[in-house]
Order: C-alpha cells, then sequence, then structure tokens
C-alpha cells in the first residue's frame, strides 16, 4: 500500500461496561484498568504510536468522565473522544458514530484491552501495510489458538492460504482467535442500521463477500478479560510465565 493510502487513524473501544472485569471496574472503567504499571488504554496507544498511528478517536460511555480525564493530556496520538454517553452502542454501532470523526481513509479498530508481547517485529505495522483496499473490506490480526493466554475457546476464524476467513461452527476447534485488533475500510459500513449493533454483523456480510482477511500475530497474545486474566498478563509480561517466551526487549 502506498504511503499515501496507510491507516493514520485508529478507533479505539473504550466504551464498555467491563462487567467479567469486576470488581475492578465497579468504579473503574475497564480501560483503566492497570496491567504491568499503566492502564490498559496506555499499552495500545503507545503501541499505536509506534506504529505511526497519529490520531486515536476513543468511544466513552460507562464512566466516560474517568477516561476523557485520563487522555486528556495525551498527544501522541491526539485524541478525539467519540461520545456515547447517550445510548451504549455495541462495537459497530460505535464506530458508525464515530465515522464523522475517523475520515474516508482505511482505518484501525483496536479494543482497549488488547495486549501482546510482540514477536518478531510490529504486528501493527505489518496488519497496517498488508491491507489491500481493492480486496479487502476489513483485515483481522488473529492469534494461534495454541499460543494464547486468558483464552479457552474453540477459536473463531479458519484461515485459507490467500488469507480469507470462515468463521469458527459446530464441533470444528478454528485454529485462531480475533486478536481485537482489525483494519477496516469506510465502505464495509454502507447501509449499516441505526442503533447498537455488533461488528461481526459486518465482518460475516465481509466472509460472504470474500473480503475478509486475517494476517497472523506473531508473539503471545493475551486476553485480559478478567482480574485473574490480569494477573497472568503480568505475569507473561515480566517473563515469569511459561508460554512468555520472548525476548526481553520485545516486551511491552
Amino acid at each position: 500500500m502506498a504511503d499515501s493510502e496507510k491507516a493514520t487513524t485508529a478507533f479505539v473501544l473504550a466504551a464498555g461496561l467491563g462487567k467479567r472485569m469486576r470488581p475492578l471496574t465497579d468504579s473503574l472503567p475497564k480501560p483503566l484498568v492497570p496491567l504491568a504499571g499503566k492502564p490498559l488504554i496506555e499499552h495500545v496507544l503507545d503501541r499505536l504510536a509506534r506504529a505511526g498511528i497519529t490520531r486515536a478517536v476513543v468511544n466513552v460511555h460507562y464512566l466516560a468522565d474517568q477516561i476523557t480525564a485520563h487522555l486528556a493530556t495525551r498527544t501522541s496520538p491526539e485524541i478525539v473522544i467519540s461520545d456515547e454517553r447517550d445510548q451504549l452502542l455495541d462495537t459497530g454501532g460505535g464506530a458508525v458514530r464515530a465515522l464523522p470523526l475517523i475520515g474516508s481513509r482505511p482505518f484501525l479498530i483496536h479494543n482497549s484491552d488488547s495486549v501482546w508481547i510482540e514477536g518478531a517485529g510490529s504486528n501493527l505495522e505489518r496488519l497496517i501495510d498488508g491491507f489491500d483496499a481493492d480486496a479487502m473490506n476489513s483485515l483481522m490480526l488473529l492469534a494461534p489458538v495454541s499460543n494464547c493466554l486468558g483464552y479457552d475457546g474453540p477459536g473463531d476464524f479458519h484461515m485459507d492460504g490467500d488469507g480469507r476467513l470462515t468463521r469458527q461452527y459446530g464441533q470444528r476447534i478454528a485454529p485462531f482467535v480475533f486478536a481485537g485488533v482489525s483494519l477496516a475500510h469506510p465502505r464495509m459500513f454502507e447501509g449499516t442500521p441505526p442503533g447498537a449493533f455488533s461488528l461481526n454483523r459486518l465482518w460475516d456480510r465481509a466472509i460472504d463477500e470474500g473480503r475478509l482477511y486475517g494476517i497472523r500475530l506473531e508473539g503471545v497474545w493475551m486476553h485480559v478479560g478478567t482480574p485473574e486474566a490480569v494477573e497472568e498478563a503480568e505475569d507473561a509480561i515480566a517473563g515469569t510465565h511459561p508460554k512468555a517466551e520472548v525476548p526481553t526487549e520485545q516486551r511491552p
């Protein structure tokens, strides 16, 4: 992809209620839950900045004032708030509301709790460089189920040799789990319904059209969804977890 077409904006999902993270989220929004000495969302924003993202549109709903206050002095990337205090819009509806702030170019969609230990190189840079706007509606970062922390599900996607994705279904285990980061073209949101809806609806449509692709995450992805998972992730970052076999200089 030409530099003039590369994504430089990210939409960071930070509006959720964080119910599975209770009691940590009884009085603290999940994006501000600390992991290894800094809030989850700071891990995300730091990685985005390192990958060349200059602008982050962050949606807020639950305990929104805490998030906006925390991010008020952040300058790299530039922070723009997409306000959902009136209605929690889920992932797809939240992206639609944020589109006027995002612009017309492809953009990253990044969960505020998606963290990993890098392998060789930058996964976000590979995602950005690998996006083909002509062929793809979305390019997803996928972690091998065999190399995840805090995840014990059946997987999310199968990927063919060209990177096209299909869903896990029935008793068939899928080898990849969605790592909470994707790159989307604004065309994916054409004809979307008003109000709250999940991005899964748009990903399923992209699968039907042969326009949903994925790339493999290099490193160790950590599903930080519960207080226990926070502890496990901190062990991994510290290098004391048996799955975290990544050189220290590559750790977040």
